[in-house]
């Protein structure tokens, strides 16, 4: 009895002046059609203060409404609706302010009484987006900006998003121009409305606007139109040279050649060259969501590793959009999701971002293979962690677990790797194939039997990992679940694929153009398979390689390096010191650093010269790799 009245007094503690009838206020949703429309517009021309201000009309009845922000992102895989940049929300009905109550246990949700004679409710609410990168992604900007209705709306509870119609509208900075994969109803002024649609595909079809704007066809006079629409900080960004074009144009259809099918009316890349908005790789079903840096078109030859990002994420309208992992496919957007089966969604999907960038030219077949090896340098020797603690299958987790938090020692927490782990393991699988089948079958046959059915639909799809196994011995007759299972839930290298494909993986002390670009980009030097660590410009170190030579010497993550064997620190210093230490046992690698406010001189006893993964031809094999990269 005592014990009941503490837990009584601790509940009422912890609730304050909230009542335990909270606690079960949250409605679960319903297959049932919601009786009325969302109306919602959103003033996006505050670009000074980078505020979206959003006003939402509900039908209600009279009582207990809760509201919801969306929470669980498709595409993130997580619980990462930005509720923390949701402010001065209003609720109104018949003229009067409501009180409305967030519930205690979820943060996502608002509790609100309708009172009687009312049939609906007005809400009003500010989108505070990110004023810096340290808070978050940046959406907007004094030239373009990235609307996304996930952050930008409240929905009712009760209800399968799916079942629920929305007619939306926004308003954009004058002269500016947008593109959506939402069709246009009507335009006034600056003022777009778009056609009614399910708020399941609303949030699933962002905008981007700009007034910078290119719009490209890249399936001319096709049935189901294909748009690339580009906004950028500067016009001069916006040149397309016509063999740029004609890659672009090429990914189109050497997708359609593989899948048979698509699953779209029409299909709008979203596309910001800019180093004021945030990147992004987003997919979804009808558009896709990507941001990568002005010189996209202009720098082609510097901007090679980027480039397989479209065809990542167009790959998603097929893997990830259309079918997706059945314990993904929730009702509504704040029901938690469960990723077990990312190692296709994803891995797959980073599988055909390589081969359709090879396929329709946005790489040529050296930049594939040295990307491939990067990639397969990792699953060898750059995640101790895999090959320990951790499997594949369990990586699923992270987006819950860590959010892409930055992590350290990342080589060892292997933090989302069903990515590309995922990717060598479903390049493994197409070595399997060609070999149980005399090369007659390959992975293509399995991804137009997956994703290539139903040409036109695009209704949600799952899928089951039987349903995988059941596909491949479909294919070709195999004990796939074990074979899958051992990659998935076992430890070691993932690198059979470059083998059954007539490669190997070789290391020389010459970084590959891959290399280069990575330690470009990341503006570091990349030394994680020799001295085990990665350095920036600076001196900092971004991560040592667990139980790697850098690690028994002491050195960890945070610590900045000072000085090599008595020079100053350069990302040449440490490679020449490296070098002569291959050269000379006896040569050492003192590297002055600096712990916080202390320094120390740690002594590395490495002396096997530099290491940059290669790929090489193993002669007595068929190149099969040529063939999986090769045109259709």
């Amino acid at each position: 009895m005592k014990a009941t009245r503490l837990a009584s007094a601790l509940a009422a503690a912890v609730l304050g002046s909230a009542s335990l009838a909270t606690l079960a206020a949250v409605p679960s949703p319903q297959d049932v059609s919601f009786n009325g429309t969302l109306k919602i517009h959103v003033d996006a021309t505050d670009i000074a203060h980078r505020v979206f201000r959003v006003t939402e009309t509900v039908p209600a009845q009279p009582g207990p409404l809760t509201l919801l922000y969306p929470e669980w992102l498709p595409g993130h895989h997580s619980p990462s609706g930005p509720i923390d940049k949701l402010a001065g929300l209003v609720v109104k009905a018949n003229g009067q302010v409501l009180p409305w109550t967030r519930d205690p246990l979820d943060v996502y949700a608002f509790h609100v009484e309708v009172p009687q004679g009312a049939s609906q409710v007005e809400v009003y609410f500010e989108f505070l987006s990110a004023q810096d990168k340290s808070q978050g992604r940046v959406t907007m900007t004094p030239e373009m900006l990235n609307l996304q209705w996930s952050s930008t709306t409240l929905y009712p509870a009760g209800y399968y998003a799916s079942r629920i119609p929305a007619e939306v509208s926004a308003t954009y900075p004058a002269g500016w121009q947008s593109a959506t994969a939402l069709d246009v109803a009507s335009t006034r002024g600056n003022t777009v409305t778009y056609k009614s649609i399910d708020f399941d595909d609303l949030v699933d079809s962002p905008v981007y606007a700009g007034k910078y704007f290119k719009r490209v066809d890249l399936d001319p006079g096709a049935a189901a139109p294909v748009h690339l629409n580009i906004v950028a900080d500067d016009p001069k960004f916006l040149e397309i040279k016509p063999e740029q074009l004609k890659a672009h144009q090429n990914l189109v259809q050497q997708m359609y050649k593989m899948y048979g099918a698509h699953h779209y009316n029409h299909y709008d890349f979203l596309l910001s060259l800019s180093e004021k908005m945030s990147g992004q790789g987003l997919e979804h079903h009808r558009s896709s969501e990507n941001g990568v840096g002005t010189g996209y078109f202009t720098d082609w030859e510097k901007t090679a590793l980027g480039r397989d990002l479209l065809a990542h994420e167009y790959n998603h309208s097929w893997d990830g959009k259309y079918r997706r992992g059945a314990d993904l496919a929730t009702p509504s957007f704040n029901v938690p999701m469960q990723d077990s089966l990312l190692w296709v969604y994803e891995g797959q999907t980073q599988f055909w971002g390589y081969v359709m960038a090879a396929r329709s030219g946005l790489w040529n077949a050296d930049q594939t293979r040295d990307m491939l090896a990067f990639v397969a340098a990792t699953y060898d020797k750059g995640r101790p962690g895999l090959a320990s603690w951790r499997n594949v299958q369990d990586t699923t987790n992270d987006p819950i677990i860590a959010q892409r938090r930055p992590l350290p020692y990342r080589n060892y927490q292997a933090s989302e790797d069903y990515y590309s782990a995922g990717q060598m393991i479903w390049l493994d699988v197409d070595g399997k194939l060609r070999e149980l089948t005399g090369n007659k079958k390959t992975i293509d046959d399995f991804g137009k039997a997956f994703f290539g059915m139903n040409n036109g639909d695009w209704k949600v799809n799952p899928y089951t990992f039987d349903e995988v196994v059941k596909t491949l011995e479909g294919i070709a007759h195999y004990d796939w679940a074990p074979y899958l299972r051992q990659r998935l839930d076992g430890h070691g290298p993932l690198i059979g694929g470059i083998a059954s494909h007539g490669w190997k993986l070789v290391y020389n002390d010459q970084p590959s153009a891959a290399v280069k670009a990575v330690e470009a980009r990341r503006g570091f030097t990349d030394l994680s398979f020799s001295l085990g660590v990665s350095v920036a410009k600076d001196g900092d170190i971004a991560d040592v390689l667990w139980d790697g030579p850098a690690f028994k010497a002491g050195l960890s993550p945070g610590m900045k390096i000072v000085a090599v064997n008595g020079k100053e620190f350069s990302g040449d210093t440490i490679k020449d010191a490296i070098t002569a230490a291959a050269k000379d046992k006896n040569a050492p690698i003192q590297l002055l650093v600096k712990n916080f406010d202390e320094y120390q001189t740690l002594a590395v006893p490495y002396h096997e010269g530099l290491k940059y993964p290669h790929l090489e031809r193993d002669a007595g094999k068929p190149d099969r790799l040529a063939e999986l990269i090769k045109a259709r």
